[in-house]
């Protein structure tokens, strides 16, 4: 045996552990219903993977873990699964949590099993992914997944295995009576971690008051070929803390803020070297465990086999429960364990005790008094805080100052408020103060996270801003050299200078504004029969002469401005508008005529002259617009036949999104509209349907050339943008996980399946631009 070191503070609370180890361990009648937690371990809840009326077989399994920090969950027993939903679960919070409720069916059916024959011939990923399928976790403290401290990586050499089985806190005998009836089980999976982690040593670090599991254990021992020391320590509390023990065993201190893997150090605890043990070698997955249960309410306190899911009132019928004596049901020990309100709760992986107390044996807390500065908490702290400090900070929410003076590093032993006179409960505070720094981080995590997507979409934003402008000046130039090459050979053959098209439409507008003005004065004189008709006429004649000629000007240089180079036809848009406008003139003139008739008027002579007129220039407009739409038709068709230009997928589809919308609004718009507006709106929007029809075709085209040149190259472009979409979708299902998570090692963990995530993310990505743009 080595040297056995001390670790500060400590206290000798009455053992009670007498009570519970007259009797073997127990096995417990299979429940009627089983309540199995998703969340029993550190890290993130299992995810279900059965449905409500599925019927399920022992060993099944029912949960899958979630990221990496996580555990499965397998069937306790066969049966149906009744419900998946909130039930109440062993926490301090006293809360709900979703659990998986299973009806046994009374067979206790396995689902088909077996061992590793030789798992040192196995690779060791997979020998510690088969440990992870088990669902094997933590089984004496809070429940870490044992496969995360088995993946250790190149940073992490470890030079010493310390098998917790020290079990200081009172009342609690379950590692004891496993120790003394199934020694070998810890012993081989002692030897399986040995193999895993390759430890140049390892401790079985005991307590002096377990004589009895001492003697099993070293005879157990007896011809083992591996480097094994059972080191008997004295009986303390906490010695059973990880970093007490290790630094009992070694003399070594784990940092603050580290953890054992840093200096070289993995501890477990025996009833989880028992399950590693059964996983191995008989494919059993931790579905059971030893629980103590004990206390002056029961007549037969005694350690059983609990399936994990069984209610705590099984376990105390199991135990002959004095009900008038039951004062206070704790789950764990006396000084860490928690007050629990029924017996419903059901048994997970780390429950290792239940305490039917009398009243005698736990009384009402006494009131709390004033802090007297006695310094008694800090003399027994073992992780060597200033408790008194904490207390205060955590009083006043001076958070900041309780974290700067490691409050962190409280493993919530109790000892301090065991000792204090003043009956101050200072573990509450602590926890207290403890879950208000994580909800601090946690929102300033969030608010950090949302800045840095705020900033990141700003920065986007204003790139997009910058690249726009400068596609917009670069078509601003391009346009202005064709427009100059257009007109360079129009000037030099026509010898004019270029037509201003400014003033044209000045002096068009001009003229149609005097044309209504001798119109509304023609019409004014008839209707009172005064003024001269004629001078009016004649007024109106050389009026609509003028807006004739001005708008025939105008509609030459638009044509000659907007004609392509190459193209001598004329421009549709041109010729549709004299059309429209050449309609319009009629449309007034007949109303003119009409008017005059029914008034009997003079000048009727005249005004059925210029009806004739504007009908044959009416006539003339339409005929020459049909046949420039007939032969532009003629004209797209060919070139669309002789030349393939590239396709921009993109602009195409949100030209049709665009046509789309101007399409919706032109429909809400007409029926706002009657008479001949209504019918130029009609037509307006029949042609608007047949461009959004037209637009909607070339996108689909587009888009199946797309994927048929993708798919003569052996890609399935569908698959690839359904890959992309669900790998962007996993990079922010682990950005959101990654908030929700405030433990170092889970985080880290979280963190590099991220990086991996976005590095998958945007090779997929940059795939598919390459196929959408080739």
């Amino acid at each position: 045996m080595g040297k056995v070191f001390a670790f500060h503070g400590g206290i000798h609370p009455p053992e009670n552990k007498k009570q519970s180890t007259r009797e073997p361990i127990g096995q417990l009648p299979l429940p009627k219903r089983l309540y199995v937690p998703l969340q029993q371990h550190i890290g993130m809840a299992a995810s279900p993977i059965v449905e409500v009326g599925q019927t399920v077989l022992k060993g099944q399994l029912i949960a899958e873990p979630v990221g990496r920090i996580s555990a499965a969950l397998h069937a306790p027993t066969s049966g149906r699964v009744l419900s998946i939903g909130p039930h109440p679960v062993p926490h301090a919070s006293g809360l709900d949590s979703d659990c998986i409720c299973i009806e046994s069916d009374g067979e206790d059916r396995w689902v088909e099993h077996q061992g590793i024959e030789d798992y040192a011939a196995m690779e060791r990923d997979d020998l510690i992914e088969h440990i992870r399928q088990c669902g094997i976790a933590g089984m004496g403290g809070a429940g870490f997944p044992t496969d995360v401290k088995l993946h250790l990586g190149d940073d992490h050499i470890v030079n010493t295995l310390i098998i917790n089985a020290a079990e200081c806190e009172p009342y609690i005998t379950a590692d004891d009576m496993l120790m003394r009836e199934r020694a070998d089980q810890i012993i081989g999976g002692i030897r399986i971690l040995h193999h895993l982690i390759k430890p140049s040593h390892v401790i079985i670090g005991i307590e002096d008051n377990k004589a009895h599991a001492i003697h099993t254990l070293e005879k157990a021992l007896k011809g083992c070929e591996l480097n094994i020391d059972i080191q008997v320590v004295p009986t303390k509390y906490p010695s059973g803390g990880e970093r007490q023990l290790i630094k009992l065993l070694t003399d070594i201190e784990v940092p603050s803020g580290k953890i054992p893997a840093d200096i070289g150090i993995v501890c477990q605890n025996v009833g989880t070297m028992s399950a590693v043990y059964r996983a191995v070698h008989f494919g059993e997955p931790l579905i059971s465990r030893v629980v103590t249960v004990t206390g002056d309410a029961v007549a037969r306190p005694q350690n059983f086999e609990a399936l994990i899911g069984t209610p705590f009132a099984d376990l105390l019928d199991a135990a002959n429960l004095y009900e008038d004596r039951l004062y206070r049901l704790v789950m764990g020990g006396p000084m860490m364990g928690v007050t629990v309100e029924h017996d419903q709760i059901p048994v997970i992986k780390t429950t290792n005790c239940i305490i039917a107390a009398s009243r005698e044996e736990m009384p009402p807390a006494a009131p709390e008094q004033p802090c007297i500065r006695c310094g008694m908490c800090e003399q027994v702290c073992p992780a060597e805080l200033l408790p008194q400090q904490l207390y205060w900070f955590a009083k006043g929410r001076e958070f900041d100052k309780a974290k700067h003076h490691n409050l962190f590093d409280c493993i919530e032993c109790g000892a301090c408020a065991y000792v204090c006179p003043s009956s101050i409960p200072l573990v509450q505070y602590y926890r207290f103060a403890k879950s208000e720094i994580r909800t601090e981080e946690a929102e300033q995590r969030k608010a950090d996270h949302a800045r840095q997507r705020f900033e990141a979409r700003q920065a986007r934003l204003e790139r997009e801003k910058a690249e726009k402008e400068a596609r917009r000046k670069a078509r601003a130039e391009e346009a202005a050299k064709a427009q100059k090459a257009r007109k360079a050979p129009e000037a030099s053959a026509s010898g004019s200078p270029e037509l201003d098209l400014n003033a044209l439409k000045t002096a068009a507008a001009v003229a149609r504004t005097k044309l209504k003005k001798a119109q509304k004065a023609l019409d004014a004189a008839r209707e009172s029969g005064e003024g001269d008709l004629s001078a009016l006429e004649a007024a109106l004649a050389s009026a609509q002469t003028s807006a004739d000629k001005a708008q025939a000007d105008l509609d030459k240089a638009q044509s000659g401005s907007a004609a392509p180079a190459g193209n001598d036809g004329p421009d549709i848009k041109q010729l549709k508008t004299a059309a429209a406008v050449a309609r319009t003139k009629l449309k007034k003139a007949r109303d003119a005529l009409k008017n005059a008739e029914t008034k009997g008027l003079d000048g009727l002579d005249k005004l059925r002259a210029t009806v004739q007129e504007l009908e044959t220039r009416a006539d003339e407009a339409d005929k020459a617009y049909q046949q420039a739409s007939g032969a532009n038709t003629q004209d797209s068709a060919g070139s669309e036949a002789s030349e393939a230009a590239p396709v921009d997928l993109k602009a195409l589809k949100q030209q049709v999104s665009i046509m789309r919308t101007k399409l919706k609004k032109s429909e809400a718009a007409l029926a706002d509209l009657e008479g001949e507006e209504r019918a130029q709106a009609e037509q307006a929007l029949e042609t608007l349907r047949q461009r959004h029809a037209e637009a909607d075709r070339a996108f689909k085209a587009a888009e199946q050339a797309q994927l048929d040149k993708a798919a003569a190259q052996g890609v399935d472009l569908k698959k690839l943008k359904v890959d992309a979409a669900m790998a962007r979708a996993a990079v922010t299902k682990l950005e959101r996980s990654l908030d929700k998570t405030e433990e170092a090692e889970a985080r880290a963990s979280l963190e590099s399946e991220l990086a991996a995530a976005r590095r998958k993310a945007e090779e997929l990505n940059e795939t598919l631009k390459q196929h959408e743009t080739a």
